[in-house]
């Protein structure tokens, strides 16, 4: 009861992942159906089934046909639980109209997670200076064979902000080729105001077909403006005051040198003195001593 997962772009041309293929949801709309009152009433709701899938492959093919088997179950689970929601309720109205108003829910719930999968606008903001990530992964890419590759390209301005943004207004010679990789993601560093813009993110195949293609609105924030403090300058020494003692000046460096040398003279001298004074008072006490130990000697000869 839900929309066809068609092939995946026509490269897995046997895969089948829609939810009126499920056994469950099969099973599902055949006991609604068969619960009709009459035979007339299940021949309309019949109708009614049948025409339901023909809106669901219509809102698919407006959204590029494709989900992931991740987003298949959720809207699978949350159309289950309104369909069991819808059995429990007590209705008043007729079993056509109730069967219209289902397979609308149905058709509602569908759209809702094919327009979250299928975003192709991402707004992105960094500053100045820093990185960005732009990344257009989704978890079918990996059944997509023969090794298709990631084409990003940029286109250089303001991005818009809007549900109608600046891709509306770009042709495809405004767009830049930037770089073509196996990986899905592609970081920008250092990133100025000058290289913002709509970067655009292409996943092809060999030959140039184009599976899946996603936007980014990359917006560079420009880092505030920082204030230079002046070099406060010293006012100028006064006149007379024109030296620091911890910076003698040239002109009383002679007056400085011929002090120190005449006080190293003046104190070499004074020592050499002392110094002699000191030897003559040491001759002078010991010399009485020496007279007196040679009459001693010369008593002992005689």
């Amino acid at each position: 009861m839900m929309l066809v997962l068609v092939s995946l772009l026509c490269t897995v041309p046997s895969v089948k992942a829609c939810l009126q293929c499920d056994r469950r949801i099969r099973r599902l709309l055949e006991d609604f159906i068969l619960s009709a009152s009459t035979v007339d009433n299940q021949i309309e709701m019949k109708r009614i089934c049948d025409h339901a899938y023909v809106t669901y492959k219509e809102t698919s093919r407006e959204r590029k046909g494709v989900i992931d088997p991740t987003t298949l179950y959720r809207a699978r689970s949350e159309y289950q639980s309104e369909f069991h929601r819808f059995l429990k309720t007590q209705h008043t109205g007729s079993e056509t109209f109730e069967a219209i108003q289902i397979m609308e829910k149905g058709r509602k719930i569908l759209e809702k997670h094919l327009d979250t999968f299928i975003r192709d606008e991402y707004p992105v903001q960094a500053e100045e200076g820093g990185q960005a990530v732009l990344n257009c992964f989704v978890p079918w890419h990996r059944l997509l064979l023969g090794r298709p590759e990631y084409h990003y390209s940029w286109a250089a301005g303001v991005p818009g902000s809007e549900k109608v943004t600046l891709t509306s207004k770009l042709n495809e010679q405004d767009f830049k080729a930037l770089v073509v990789t196996d990986d899905s993601s592609v970081i920008l560093n250092q990133l100025h105001v000058a290289e913002q813009g709509t970067y655009r993110c292409s996943l092809q195949s060999r030959n140039g077909t184009v599976f899946y293609r996603v936007t980014f609105l990359l917006t560079v924030v420009p880092l505030p403006h920082q204030t230079h403090r002046s070099i406060i300058s010293l006012p100028p020494l006064p006149y007379g005051d024109n030296y620091s003692p911890f910076k003698p000046t040239e002109g009383l460096l002679v007056p400085v040198t011929t002090m120190v040398t005449a006080l190293s003279l003046a104190a070499s001298v004074g020592l050499t003195v002392v110094l002699g004074l000191m030897i003559c008072r040491r001759r002078t006490a010991t010399e009485p001593r020496r007279r007196r130990k040679e009459d001693k000697t010369t008593e002992n000869t005689v």
